[in-house]
């Protein structure tokens, strides 16, 4: 492919997706019909779905008019399985095989979109566009941005989204210099948890001398509740794949590797997918786009250990050795896999390049606040109305993302608190409710902003137990490589489960707090560094329920299975 071949692809593209695109169609096809086709609502039964629609479309002589297209995730994971309709972005919940008789007749034959089946927030107000609902009117979508809007495996679809555009204009305007430039001055942070400058990675491993360089995508996305990195993986894989091969452009690398966890089998089929059709297309292999650039990508299909999302452990894995973090420097800029220079991102970091190329660093950087520009997705889970992904300015009002996404707490309960950064993370209170949602203000509240997990609980949880269960995790899934991770979270979780059964002692408290510290100070790798967050928070806010459980041998929640235990009551 050329890059005239190339526009010439982006024109007629462009013109067949006019309909999702908020135009008027001008292709044959009167509506587009859009079934999510991520991982919650596969869960959910949208197969069965499609299934039915397509038939549905044959039998009533639809399909010359009608485009049918499964999709990657759309977000809003609780109201799935999920049909969209366009024109209008009508968007349809909960929808079982035996309603689409009523959209195929009502809404595809005579125009009429189907009330029953469109959303009503909770004051019963009709919201049957995507526009319109409360769940989509504050994000603001750039990582997301193709998910569930296109066909993910289809590469037209992705270039009339001005997909492949970013590479071509780095291969025939800038220098890698200046590529590295623009992603330093944009501010992007990695959106894997530690929120180092992405453009500084790269500037340290281009500045390295070696024969042979790579460039690592980080898709072993481990935290209980987060699936963001699975949504882009699976709804919009050649994003990736473009943002790795102007990496490889800017630093000196040919050779690209996607670390890919087993447990996302619609995230690897996709990807392969994409990245065989890439080769087809001359996107990816030698010669780029007829240009002298030469770069590949290959899979690594991770077995799933939580370990193995810290960057040397993750290289240790692709080499097929045991996942285990090793002591650093020399940092993977410098020797990453294979001993040679490596610069690793994770999917979300990604998925951002090329829009930062195509509107510039200007427009990205003047998105978010202070030190923490651009979006992020954080997967809404727990207490909530509405769960699922969102994508939203750096720095937006926690209350913003639970009442007015989230639609509020479920059943009219009170909110308690949200856990953010998974296992790593920390607790934020009802008392700092407005916080924003920026990697500076978190990190002041004792919590992380991390991959983008972040749970809502509400006046039921006992966050004793809550943070028993991440410690819980974090302890099981330790590589076991250094002591104070191996033992250090196994002492710490023998005095939690002591205290959740009304067994604790007076000092254990105490206890608690100089082993988190220690272990902090003495773990080998960023896992096992963070591994006491969730305790060390809940101490500081909710030290109250620790010493009920310890004192008084009440859980206040009445979740802990304590023998006499009862809800305190105000």
């Amino acid at each position: 492919m050329t890059f005239q071949e190339l526009e010439e692809i982006r024109i007629k593209a462009k013109k067949a997706l006019a309909a999702r695109l908020g135009e008027e169609p001008t292709d044959e096809y009167k509506y587009h019909v859009l079934v999510c086709g991520g991982t919650g609502c596969h869960s959910s039964g949208c197969q069965a779905v499609a299934d039915a629609l397509e038939k549905a479309l044959a039998d009533e002589g639809l399909k010359n008019s009608v485009k049918l297209i499964q999709t990657g995730c759309m977000g809003a994971c609780q109201l799935g399985p999920v049909v969209m309709v366009y024109p209008g972005a009508y968007h349809y919940c909960s929808v079982k095989p035996e309603d689409v008789a009523d959209i195929v007749n009502e809404h595809l034959k005579n125009g009429r979109f189907v009330e029953r089946l469109c959303y009503r927030n909770s004051k019963g107000e009709l919201q049957a566009t995507m526009p319109e609902m409360d769940f989509f009117k504050k994000q603001h979508k750039i990582a997301l941005r193709n998910c569930g809007l296109i066909d993910p495996v289809s590469i037209e679809e992705y270039i009339g989204m001005d997909g492949f555009a970013a590479l071509a204009k780095v291969l025939k305007e800038m220098s890698p210099q200046q590529v590295i430039d623009e992603v330093k001055k944009s501010g992007l942070r990695g959106r894997g948890g530690a929120g180092f400058p992405t453009g500084l990675k790269w500037q340290f491993m281009a500045d390295q001398q070696a024969d042979q360089k790579y460039v690592i995508c980080n898709g072993d996305e481990g935290d209980p509740g987060a699936f963001m990195d699975n949504a882009v993986l699976t709804g919009d894989p050649y994003s990736v794949i473009e943002a790795m091969t102007i990496c490889g452009y800017a630093t000196g690398a040919t050779k690209g590797y996607a670390y890919i966890r087993l447990e996302y089998p619609l995230a690897i089929r996709n990807f392969k997918k994409a990245l065989e059709v890439c080769r087809q297309k001359g996107l990816l292999g030698k010669n780029i786009l007829g240009t002298d650039f030469s770069f590949d990508i290959e899979i690594r299909e991770g077995a799933g250990a939580f370990v193995c999302g810290e960057e040397t452990a993750l290289m240790a894995s692709t080499e097929g050795k045991r996942g285990e973090p090793r002591p650093r420097p020399p940092f993977p800029a410098v020797s990453g896999l294979f001993g040679k220079p490596s610069n690793i991102n994770n999917v979300e970091t990604w998925a951002n390049i090329c829009p930062i190329i195509l509107k510039g660093a200007d427009w990205y950087s003047g998105i978010g606040v202070g030190k923490s520009k651009g979006t992020k997705v954080f997967a809404l889970a727990g207490k909530v109305v509405n769960s699922g992904l969102v994508e939203v300015p750096m720095g937006i009002k926690l209350r913003e993302v639970v009442e007015e996404i989230g639609g509020g707490i479920a059943s009219g309960k009170k909110f308690k608190a949200a856990q953010t950064g998974g296992p790593s993370g920390g607790c934020i209170p009802a008392e700092h409710f407005d916080t924003p949602l920026d990697y500076e203000t978190l990190a002041s509240l004792g919590s992380i902003v991390g991959s983008g997990g972040l749970i809502i609980t509400d006046e039921d949880t006992c966050m004793v137990d809550l943070a028993k269960f991440y410690l819980g995790f974090t302890q099981d899934e330790s590589c076991g490589k250094c002591t104070p991770c191996r033992i250090g979270t196994k002492r710490m979780l023998e005095i939690m489960e002591r205290i959740s059964k009304g067994l604790g002692r007076e000092g254990d408290i105490e206890l608690l707090e100089e082993l988190a510290y220690m272990i902090k100070q003495s773990a080998l790798c960023g896992l096992g560094q963070t591994a006491p967050n969730p305790i060390l928070s809940t101490l500081k806010y909710y030290r109250d329920e620790y010493e009920a459980h310890i004192k008084d041998k009440t859980c206040p929640a009445g979740v802990c299975k304590i023998r006499g235990a009862k809800k305190a009551t105000s």
